[in-house]
């Protein structure tokens, strides 16, 4: 597997207003998450097109804004792995920290922050199998 950064989160205090940003910077194609319980104010961020199963068709990266949680809420890029677990352990063996543990996306998969030995938060994404 290549370990690649697969997704990116950019918290944001007015998510709506972030999304407009990035859409007129960019020409993102951005939609707020099709979610009855969308608390979180999530916008799905599409820079390439995805194929049925919601990933990119071709060589690219998507992501979300999302409120932002605390005021130190990092932008995180995601990094597609094996196995968090593996991959944690091995993050804090070289130095680094974890710093939110092992968290399941129903229907998705699992990831996990770090934080690496220069104080930078990354996080390590686990695609479920079993989903499409």
């Amino acid at each position: 597997m290549d370990h690649t950064v697969c997704h990116f989160e950019i918290p944001a205090e007015e998510p709506k207003r972030a999304a407009e940003f990035y859409r007129g910077l960019f020409d993102w194609d951005i939609r707020a998450w099709d979610s009855a319980d969308n608390k979180a104010e999530i916008h799905m961020i599409s820079t390439v097109p995805t194929d049925e199963t919601g990933r990119p068709a071709r060589p690219g990266v998507n992501g979300m804004i999302l409120k932002r949680q605390h005021p130190q809420h990092p932008f995180a890029n995601y990094i597609s792995v094996e196995s968090v677990d593996e991959y944690g352990a091995k993050a804090e063996a070289l130095g680094g920290q974890v710093i939110m543990p092992k968290t399941p996306v129903p229907g998705m998969g699992w990831f996990l922050y770090f934080k690496d030995t220069e104080g930078n938060i990354l996080a390590l994404w686990q695609h479920d199998p079993a989903a499409a």
